[in-house]
């Protein structure tokens, strides 16, 4: 089953994940980027502010089109307990949904709150049916078993 890796990050650790992933089950990797980046401190102070709110930053990408893909995943980190203003971007961005399943997982300082909840929310509202969610703390992203639990529900979907 065609798998791609949608997913934005501003630290590395969100790239980290899925990088293993898509080397894990071979999964395609799709990385949002903001058209104008944050610097350190407008990271934690507009992004985080955009974020609270569930803004959409600008992307590269004008239209995610996965029409060619049987499962979609989705990394985000976690900004204010939210999905990062570019995840926001990115979902509105998606194309050729419709009837194909999604798993989710956010990257987060231990407390993710709603992130997972908000995504899969906002992925139902594209037609994508949720397979399964995946939190990941930063004391767990160098931690093969947890990024294990993340490849082998993507492996168990395709």
């Amino acid at each position: 089953m065609p798998t791609c890796i949608i997913y934005h990050s501003e630290t590395g650790h969100t790239k980290k994940v899925a990088k293993a992933v898509a080397a894990a089950t071979g999964a395609d990797l799709i990385e949002v980027k903001t058209v104008s980046h944050y610097s350190a401190m407008a990271m934690y102070t507009t992004g985080i502010n955009k974020a609270r709110k569930g803004e959409a930053d600008e992307i590269e990408q004008t239209e995610i089109d996965v029409s060619a893909y049987d499962l979609i995943v989705v990394g985000t980190p976690v900004w204010a307990f939210h999905p990062t203003p570019a995840i926001n971007a990115a979902i509105s961005a998606l194309s050729g949904c419709e009837g194909k399943k999604a798993v989710i997982f956010d990257t987060n300082a231990g407390i993710p709150r709603n992130t997972l909840k908000i995504l899969s929310k906002q992925l139902t509202e594209k037609g994508l049916s949720i397979a399964g969610t995946v939190g990941i703390s930063d004391k767990e992203i160098n931690n093969k078993e947890k990024t294990g639990v993340l490849i082998g529900l993507v492996n168990s979907l395709s």
